[in-house]
């Protein structure tokens, strides 16, 4: 089989869903399976150092003025209505110039199958559809709205811009039918099912958006925990990430301590709150680090905590229970499709105050009961490698390829 796996971008260092393309390209190679990869050029270093020996393979959308006005614009404007105006139109410049490129690959490599993994976003339309090439495309996580106790957090201009232009995601998705035409639409859950476009002809398939490598993130028995407990927390520093929970929750647990490993625009704000709240001695913001660090962090920690209000997927959840680690999550979006009371403790956003306290009720009984921390994180890493490991969902996807390199759907109307 002949491969072409279509992306915005690809890359180990942007963290979230752009992870996903390189492991694709990376684990098909590694089966020996051809496999091309076209993104936009802002990861061109990157992937040539990942990938000195497949140049030939990876092509890159050049980077066009109209997509730095977009990107420079964009930062004007609240994440979510960001995303669906100025982000959106930069990611559909891209498409239309992979349609060009897509063709002539085709034509000079005998492409048996594209696969566009990102965005993610099921309401997204897709420009890969008549080019006489079954597509598979996902899978796809979203179909998010914050806890009903937090809706009011986000500004009424952003709500107001993303429903008005979730009006417009059929009409979107009729001028650019990609999703539709597809051959295999791949969804993570139920509630990405139900945000699908109408009018999907091909099949839908139920697969998690997330995978994890066992051998990167198996747990060590030798290694050390550290005397003062310590929790980790990994993510981009956003607002919906909302780290002030778990700030505000070591306030009433002082014997544990925090490592925040990550960067973004709410930096300055959470470290001015742990000075606030007088526990900054406690609050370590260790910045961005490699895999490999950050693994070695989870593993001298209790657990992993992730407040977050608007968390579609959580790869770091999997990471985790990969590691033998428990994890305090919010019992809303992506952790809910990983965790089951064996390995985490799952706490109910039905107000601010009681998130707070939930987290604050979990951080001290994982402390208080060392044995009940260890049981779940042995639950946790038997979970992952049953049904999160990446060579698993290669095969399942490799399945789904020769299918329709065998029987191929049709493409076009």
């Amino acid at each position: 089989m002949r491969i072409c796996i279509v992306a915005e971008h690809a890359s180990t260092r942007f963290g979230g869903e752009a992870f996903l393309p390189v492991r694709y390209f990376s684990l098909l190679q590694a089966r020996g399976i051809e496999t091309w990869l076209i993104v936009h050029s802002r990861t061109r270093n990157e992937l040539t150092e990942l990938f000195p020996q497949d140049k030939g393979r990876i092509l890159f959308v050049p980077d066009l003025w109209i997509h730095r006005l977009f990107f420079r614009l964009s930062l004007h404007l609240p994440r979510r209505l960001s995303e669906a105006t100025f982000g959106l139109l930069n990611q559909l410049i891209t498409q239309l110039c992979q349609r060009s490129m897509l063709r002539k690959l085709i034509r000079m490599q005998d492409i048996d199958v594209i696969h566009q993994p990102i965005p993610i976003s099921p309401r997204f339309p897709s420009a890969l559809f008549g080019l006489g090439v079954p597509v598979v495309i996902g899978p796809l996580n979203g179909g998010m709205e914050y806890p009903p106790a937090f809706r009011s957090s986000e500004s009424w201009i952003s709500r107001a811009a993303v429903a008005f232009l979730k009006l417009f995601a059929n009409a979107g998705n009729s001028l650019l039918p990609g999703k539709k035409r597809a051959a295999v639409v791949l969804v993570a859950n139920e509630r990405t099912r139900n945000a699908l476009p109408k009018g999907i002809r091909g099949r839908v398939i139920e697969m998690n958006e997330n995978g994890i490598d066992i051998e990167t993130w198996r747990c060590e028995s030798g290694s050390a925990v550290r005397t003062t407990p310590l929790f980790v927390f990994v993510g981009r520093l956003v607002d919906w990430k909302a780290l002030d929970i778990v700030i505000r929750a070591l306030v009433q647990v002082p014997t544990a301590e925090l490592d925040v490993v990550g960067d973004g625009p709410m930096l300055e704000i959470w470290k001015s709150l742990a000075q606030e709240t007088g526990i900054s001695e406690r609050v370590h913001f260790v910045g961005r680090e490699t895999q490999p660090q950050y693994a070695a962090r989870l593993r001298q920690s209790v657990g992993l905590v992730l407040p977050s209000l608007y968390e579609s997927g959580g790869a770091v959840v999997l990471e985790a229970m990969a590691a033998a680690k428990p994890v305090i999550a919010t019992r809303w979006g992506g952790p809910l499709d990983y965790l089951d009371r064996s390995c985490g403790i799952l706490v109910d956003p039905r107000s601010y105050e009681a998130l707070v306290t939930g987290f604050a009720d979990a951080i001290r009984h994982l402390i208080d009961h060392p044995e009940l921390a260890k049981a779940m994180g042995d639950a946790g890493r038997k979970r992952a490698v049953r049904d999160f490991d990446w060579q698993r969902r290669i095969d399942r996807i490799v399945e789904i390829y020769d299918a329709l390199a065998k029987e191929p759907v049709p493409v076009t109307s």
